[in-house]
């Protein structure tokens, strides 16, 4: 494999980032299943088979389920979901840092391993936990007050994790980085993420129909992939338009930005 050579292009482009996505994840099929499986898939599945085993006894009028009904046992269901909950937001920064690893790396006409992948996540994994709870607070409190401040506030740090993968600037550096390369570009990246939405949603409409027809485990299992499957491909994406947005702004090359891990 050949390392990608680019030409410093005049803006955000959406189709090429989408294009570069789906092709980043078609030559690493294999990767990308395992650690979408290992962050994402597997965890939903868990939760929501215990979910569903949990409410499905309460519908049946099983005395065990019904006995979960009582203060007490309602109070540790929610400590467990709330604790599921930080774990899943967890397992997805990790899932993020690791797919900007494996982009880049393919980006630049390696291979990205499994191994790799995940020690970079893991090397990275408190600022990146610290920039996910400073992003959740700030565009969220502004969404609170008026939603499209909180768009712009999202949209102006969804490159923070990749530069702080990449570059190792920190948590409030990363964001800093991640507004001043989307400058400019924040309505394509709009635009993005919106068709990332649409997809997701389409997906999800389909499946609905699956899901309605047979119900049951297989809703579990078909959501635990459509999980699975948009968590990476929103990842990349974010990777993907980190280098698109460094070329648009520096004319930074992909053999540049691996450079940062020699």
């Amino acid at each position: 494999m050949t390392s990608t050579t680019l030409a410093r292009p005049e803006k955000f482009q959406i189709g090429k980032v989408l294009n570069n996505s789906f092709a980043v994840i078609n030559r690493n099929i294999g990767l990308c299943l395992g650690l979408a499986a290992l962050f994402s898939g597997l965890p939903t599945f868990v939760f929501q088979f215990w979910n569903e085993v949990r409410m499905g006894g309460l519908a049946a009028g099983d005395p065990a389920a019904l006995a979960m009904a009582d203060p007490a046992t309602m109070f540790r269901d929610s400590m467990l979901t709330l604790v599921f909950a930080m774990l899943y937001f967890i397992l997805s920064l990790l899932l993020q840092s690791a797919l900007v690893r494996a982009t880049i790396e393919d980006m630049n006409g390696k291979k990205p391993t499994f191994g790799d992948c995940i020690q970079i996540a893991l090397r990275c994994l408190l600022p990146t936990i610290g920039i996910g709870l400073m992003v959740a607070l700030g565009a969220g409190l502004a969404s609170i007050a008026l939603l499209v401040p909180g768009i712009i506030l999202w949209l102006g740090w969804s490159v923070a994790v990749p530069a702080l993968v990449q570059e190792r600037l920190g948590v409030f550096g990363s964001m800093s980085r991640s507004r001043a390369l989307t400058k400019g570009s924040r309505w394509a990246l709009f635009g993005l993420f919106l068709i990332l939405i649409l997809i997701a949603f389409g997906i999800q409409m389909v499946l609905g129909t699956v899901v309605l027809l047979f119900g049951g485990y297989i809703a579990i299992v078909l959501g635990a992939v459509v999980s699975a499957f948009m968590s990476t491909l929103m990842s990349i994406a974010s990777a993907v338009s980190y280098v698109e947005l460094r070329q648009v702004k520096e004319g930074t090359s992909v053999e540049d930005l691996a450079e940062i891990f020699s």
